[in-house]
């Protein structure tokens, strides 16, 4: 393993953290709006598919263990046994669907939309699960109204990501 990229995703787990502290929370739903997507798109997009999903598994284990890591400061098994925890899981498939064309030209819009994707496919598959909501219903809580917030972070990851690799590409 290459030291940088581990450092790297270190700093990509932490980030992931911090940005689990930057909420707003809906009345209507039990997931907030947070960060965490940003900076896991961020993780797959900077440290390509295999360091980017390390980076999440890393954040899962770390909070599973018991530290306050995840939204609300929140942490423990019972985090991601509960409603939300498919969102959680479905960072270490995002990351490595952002992190697919690593290191090639074609670093597109579509391929963040895929890992946002696969976050609400299986985050709110989970939520119906545990939950026992009805499809619409889960979608109109955990779907539907991040979508503009996910949008607007896509576009934020493809404008800062070329400007972050260039200053990390000497560390």
């Amino acid at each position: 393993m290459q030291t940088n990229k581990m450092i790297k995703a270190a700093l990509m787990t932490a980030l992931t953290a911090v940005g689990a502290y930057l909420i707003i929370p809906l009345p209507f739903s039990p997931v907030p709006i947070t960060l965490q997507t940003f900076f896991v798109i961020l993780s797959g997009r900077l440290l390509g598919k295999k360091y980017g999903a390390l980076s999440q598994i890393t954040y899962l284990l770390l909070g599973a263990a018991g530290l306050p890591i995840f939204s609300g400061g929140r942490g423990g098994l019972g985090v991601l046994a509960g409603p939300t925890g498919g969102f959680l899981i479905s960072f270490i498939t995002a990351a490595w669907i952002a992190g697919h064309y690593y290191n090639q030209e074609k670093k597109n819009f579509f391929i963040y939309a895929a890992a946002v994707l696969s976050n609400y496919i299986i985050g709110s598959t989970y939520f119906i699960l545990i939950t026992g909501t009805e499809i619409p219903a889960a979608l109109s809580m955990t779907v539907i109204p991040f979508i503009p917030g996910d949008i607007f972070k896509i576009i934020l990851v493809m404008i800062l990501a070329p400007i972050l690799e260039k200053r990390l590409r000497n560390y």
